[in-house]
């Protein structure tokens, strides 16, 4: 993963792009996984997308070595703060309603003296994502172990998400913290609207039958 980082690499292809590895179990752990990695790119549309997942020289590499992978075609509909100093979103978030399943992507990078706090109040919020029995899928995944940290989930609709995110339980304790006490040196919050997938998750892809899905993929 290291060497796939080189900017050259991914000149005339991903205009944003990072890669990730994750934690043990659902990825929200300090411990790392090292059979699970990601890699979250930005480019125009979604037909560029296609066409650079399928021949990219990393991602193809990547996917050769692989017992399996699993790729999902976002459009963003709304995105805020920083990631690396900028918003890599910004010019391509459409507000417009869509139906269909919703992501959720949040990043921060954590202050090294608060990450212990920040790190005490994750299992609580691992255990509630995990017993929800709306999020479709979940993961946990960072560049930097400890300190740079992504959470990724995906909801059936805006609702469902909106709902577990205003819940006041140790999702919106552990922000409300965060923000009180200034844990995180930079914030990104950005929501999709699910596209399409490509591969399997598991053995399947964890959002075949959803509502909509294959419409949007076609």
């Amino acid at each position: 993963m290291a060497m796939a980082r080189a900017r050259h690499l991914w000149v005339d292809s991903a205009r944003f792009v990072k890669l990730c590895g994750s934690g043990t179990g659902e990825g929200f752990t300090p411990r790392p996984n090292w059979s699970v990695w990601a890699i979250f790119a930005v480019w125009p549309d979604e037909a560029q997308a296609r066409d650079h997942i399928a021949r990219h020289r990393v991602i193809t590499r990547w996917r050769a070595r692989a017992a399996e992978d699993w790729t999902v075609f976002l459009a963003p509909f709304s995105a805020r703060g920083s990631w690396a100093g900028v918003n890599p979103l910004a010019d391509l978030a459409d507000p417009q309603a869509c139906g269909g399943p919703i992501a959720a992507l949040t990043r921060a990078t954590v202050r090294p003296q608060h990450a212990r706090a920040f790190w005490k109040r994750v299992p609580d919020i691992s255990s509630r994502i995990g017993t929800d029995p709306n999020v479709l899928f979940k993961i946990g995944i960072g560049e930097v172990p400890l300190l740079h940290q992504v959470t990724f989930s995906i909801w059936p609709d805006a609702a469902r998400m909106a709902e577990f995110a205003r819940h006041m339980g140790p999702h919106a304790a552990a922000m409300q913290a965060a923000r009180d006490n200034g844990w995180f040196a930079e914030e990104f919050y950005a929501r999709f609207h699910v596209l399409g997938t490509q591969g399997r998750w598991s053995g399947s892809d964890p959002l075949h039958g959803v509502r909509d899905t294959e419409r949007h993929a076609a």
